[in-house]
């Protein structure tokens, strides 16, 4: 038999009962996604309907999308869910807004952040459930 201990992994230091992790550039880049996906519905709602749609609609798609993601998606979620489940909400928060600039006749916005926000999500969800 050899002399040498077994040595396994540490397991990375836990944060304290009551705090977090600090947050990395990565979190703040999802939270600009999704800020920019609340307001680009907002957007669409208040200026692709008629009048007396437009202020139900510019005020109700947002709130949907908000209450969405915070049932399923936030840090302190109502409901724990899988994280696939998780990902396809993010994903249909994220495909709304995209599908939104397209609607509205920008297409190349609702491209670029598509593309932005689908590649901050797989990275964030990669870190987090890594």
């Amino acid at each position: 038999m050899s002399d040498t201990p077994n040595v396994r992994p540490a397991k990375p230091a836990e944060p304290e009962p009551g705090t977090r992790a600090p947050l990395s550039g990565l979190d703040i880049l999802a939270f600009i996604c999704e800020l920019f996906a609340f307001v680009s519905l907002a957007i669409w709602g208040f200026l692709f309907w008629s009048f007396p749609w437009n202020i139900v609609v510019g005020i109700a798609a947002p709130v949907f999308a908000i209450l969405v993601w915070a049932l399923f998606v936030s840090p302190r979620a109502v409901f724990a869910v899988h994280p696939f489940v998780r990902a396809i909400v993010e994903l249909l928060v994220y495909a709304s807004a995209t599908m939104a600039w397209w609607s509205m006749g920008q297409p190349w916005i609702g491209l670029g952040f598509g593309v932005i926000a689908v590649t901050v999500g797989v990275l964030a969800g990669r870190r987090r459930f890594a």
